[in-house]
């Protein structure tokens, strides 16, 4: 396991490759995160979460950051996920609630790539990618067969 750094003032790089699935399975690469894969965290960290956590005042709650190809498989994530090249979070904040977290993020005029409301707001997906932030809104639902669709959305 690397060793855990500041990626910003609030934000370790632990908590950004915690993963109780990647424990379970035993998935070691997902602790043994490339440079580039740290460097794109800290990216996200600075320009997205801290600002945000600066904002807030209080804390977010990181449930998802980085998933090697083997974590993501196991969890049925999408096959061309953010959270593969090291660009996505899924967060929430318990004190305000997600619905206002993401309301909150676009108020802010965050540089994101795509920010989604998971689920009626059970959790918010955050990207960042300096070759691309598109600000796209979207949200997440289930169609009648049970799969998992995305459409945007304005606020």
């Amino acid at each position: 396991m690397v060793e855990n750094i500041k990626l910003s003032k609030n934000f370790w790089l632990y908590e950004m490759l915690e993963s109780q699935t990647a424990r379970r399975y035993e998935f070691e690469e997902q602790y043994e995160p490339t440079e580039k894969i740290i460097d794109n965290l800290k990216a996200l960290c600075e320009n997205i979460l801290q600002p945000l956590r600066d904002d807030l005042k209080t804390s977010i709650s990181v449930s998802s950051g980085y998933r090697c190809q083997r974590l993501n498989t196991a969890i049925g994530g999408a096959s061309k996920s953010q959270h593969l090249t090291a660009h996505a979070a899924d967060i929430q904040c318990f004190q305000i609630g997600n619905e206002e977290l993401l309301k909150r993020i676009a108020k802010l005029k965050l540089p994101f790539d795509q920010m989604i409301n998971e689920f009626n707001y059970a959790w918010v997906h955050i990207s960042y990618d300096p070759s691309k932030n598109r600000r796209q809104i979207l949200e997440a639902y289930k169609n009648s067969n049970r799969q998992t669709k995305y459409r945007e959305i304005t606020l």
